[in-house]
């Protein structure tokens, strides 16, 4: 099987990169699904990537079927220690215009249909979360960005709801009264199966409206979306490039120990079967019989 180094997970209107050399398509079963699509393993900048589109080619999977388990666990397996996630996002903040990018640093949890755990069965752990993303490989992006010359926030809380329908006025005026930045609805439980597995993981929030709450702009749709994010694409694709290469072989963050003290379950109480299922996250914390 081939090896990445970088996942990209692409949102809407991102399901492909150009540019990548020794090109394969990988369809990889997981114990936890199939992944979203077939990921697509190769070189860009010399650094081995796997691409993968969230809602599948075609976008044909809504937010909350999306296969967030399978999706990780299957970078996980191609050896991804980090991953980079575009998302399109609604803006609740004026200064936050339409075609902006975000790089936000905290989330709120406002999903309620989603599995947003690889354990369970017999397995308890309670990973940190305070930093729901890496801040190093944050910083990284961030600083493509910039260089790309793009309008480029940087930190800011990202409301993740469940949809597919979009928010209420009163629900976006709530959201902006917490003092909330964006709102979009893939980057839960991606980013929290991602600390789970241990894979540094940055957000490219890319604004495509001001959701319902402007006065002076009409409420969002899909069109409104789409439109915008596709001025962003080719934007996004060149922060993409550029961040690759500023990324570390060794990683100077606590992701990449983030199960360490989490799993609370005695090692000797944990079913085989889960073991087995497991395995690729846990084995360098659980002793094998």
């Amino acid at each position: 099987m081939p090896e990445a180094k970088i996942g990209v997970i692409g949102g809407s209107g991102l399901y492909d990169i150009e540019g990548m050399v020794d090109v394969e398509e990988v369809d990889i079963k997981t114990p936890f699904g199939q992944p979203s699509d077939t990921i697509v393993v190769g070189k860009l900048e010399g650094v081995g990537v796997a691409f993968l589109p969230r809602h599948g080619r075609g976008h044909r999977i809504l937010p909350t079927e999306v296969p967030v388990r399978a999706n990780i666990y299957a970078l996980k397996s191609l050896g991804v220690g980090h991953i980079i996630a575009i998302n399109s996002v609604g803006s609740l903040k004026e200064e936050f215009q339409p075609g902006d990018l975000l790089i936000p640093d905290q989330l709120i949890d406002r999903t309620r249909s989603r599995i947003n755990t690889f354990f369970g069965e017999g397995v308890v752990v309670h990973i940190p979360f305070g930093e729901p993303v890496c801040p190093d490989l944050s910083q990284m992006v961030y600083q493509a960005a910039k260089d790309v010359g793009t309008a480029t926030h940087w930190g800011g809380t990202y409301v993740v709801m469940e949809g597919p329908v979009f928010s209420t006025k009163a629900e976006s005026l709530l959201y902006r009264a917490w003092g909330a930045d964006v709102i979009g609805m893939t980057a839960l439980p991606e980013a929290k199966l991602a600390r789970e597995a241990e894979i540094c993981y940055a957000i490219i929030a890319c604004v495509t409206d001001y959701d319902c709450w402007h006065r002076k702009h009409e409420a969002v749709t899909a069109e409104i979306i789409l439109n915008t994010l596709r001025q962003n694409i080719d934007t996004a694709k060149n922060i993409i490039r550029l961040a690759l290469r500023r990324v570390p072989t060794k990683r100077g963050c606590g992701c990449g120990s983030a199960l360490k003290t989490a799993i609370v379950t005695a090692p000797e109480l944990i079913p085989d079967e889960q073991k087995k299922k497991l395995d690729l996250l846990i084995s360098k914390y659980i002793r094998k019989d």
